[in-house]
């Protein structure tokens, strides 16, 4: 485990810095694969020839498309052309090149970064500072493994809520082509019908997919630097601990990111008129289970556990990187004072 000396010598804002260019490189390295996983768990949900919703996801944030009659004001958003049905990923991966262009693997990419910044920045900050705190208040000289899972579930938790209502904003404005001022008259309607806790819907099916994710990621992540001592992990180790620790929490959390990815697309549909009712969590898992059995719930696992480990280690690994060289930079500049 880093000891207390290295918070010590590094600020939120280096933490800050650090976050934020780990969340650029993985946006770029992963967001195709992250396509092509919702590509297939949509294909189960809805055919993407008739007049429904699915969610396109772009590395680390998602957008609801409405794919209504070209006679409406809800086109189909000009990145999107449906492509054939997609058998596996390879299949998936070949068919949207061939049908939409390979720039159609990174669509909306500056969006996508722009929000997924400042989640990052939540994320991996108050992680370490909910650490760095709880071992300096209680005085540990040695990190608990059940300390990680604690951190790493709030600081999700945190970090989805503040995003949330920016999430909701952000799919009205890629759905249905509104301008800023239009979208604030949306949101001010949809706040005066249906409350101001409309603003998070959907925060439910994301807290049970991404809160498990992380506490199941940060235990392995830190039991991995304590099983082989490193205080101060290489670029190399936190590279390959975060795959590790990636893989395995993408693999048991699979379930919950279906649901999640399903329940947003009935979302969609209630709010653009294609659907009259959201289903609840328990449905959707009823229903895709009597539909497709129990490998529904496993739709885009190989998609998912091969984006979702080189995110975590590229992230991981360029945040860890980032920190360290503050920290050798804030000693070195104190040895110069004296």
């Amino acid at each position: 485990m880093a000891d207390s000396s290295d918070s010590e010598n590094i600020t939120p804002l280096h933490q800050i810095i650090s976050s934020c260019t780990g969340a650029l490189l993985t946006s770029v390295f992963v967001t195709p694969l992250d396509v092509v996983k919702i590509r297939l768990q949509a294909q189960q949900k809805t055919n993407l020839n008739s007049s429904k919703c699915f969610l396109y996801c772009n590395g680390f944030m998602e957008e609801l498309c409405c794919n209504f009659h070209s006679s409406t004001r809800f086109a189909t958003p000009y990145w999107y052309r449906s492509s054939a049905h997609f058998t596996g990923t390879v299949d998936a991966f070949i068919k949207i090149r061939r049908a939409e262009g390979i720039t159609s693997l990174w669509s909306g990419l500056s969006a996508t970064i722009l929000m997924a910044v400042p989640g990052t920045v939540i994320y991996y900050t108050l992680y370490d500072q909910i650490l760095y705190s709880t071992k300096k208040h209680y005085k540990w000289t040695h990190q608990p493994l059940w300390l990680p899972i604690v951190a790493g579930g709030a600081a999700r938790v945190f970090a989805v809520t503040v995003v949330s209502p920016l999430e909701l904003v952000r799919t009205k404005m890629q759905s249905q082509k509104l301008n800023y001022l239009e979208i604030g008259h949306a949101v001010k309607k949809q706040i005066s019908t249906k409350g101001f806790r409309s603003m998070w819907h959907g925060l439910g099916p994301t807290l049970l997919r991404d809160v498990p994710f992380s506490a199941i990621y940060w235990f392995n992540y830190e039991y991995f630097k304590q099983t082989f001592n490193q205080q101060k992990p290489t670029f190399g180790f936190s590279f390959f601990a975060g795959a590790i620790s990636g893989g395995i929490a993408a693999f048991l959390t699979l379930p919950f990111d279906v649901i999640k990815t399903h329940q947003q697309i009935e979302l969609g549909e209630a709010l653009f008129g294609t659907h009259k009712q959201t289903k609840s969590t328990y449905i959707l898992l009823r229903n895709l289970y009597q539909i497709n059995g129990y490998k529904a719930l496993f739709a885009g696992i190989v998609p998912r556990t091969v984006k979702i480990a080189p995110s975590c280690a590229i992230m991981i690994s360029t945040y860890e990187y980032g920190k360290q060289f503050f920290q050798n930079y804030n000693a070195s500049k104190a040895a110069s004072t004296f």
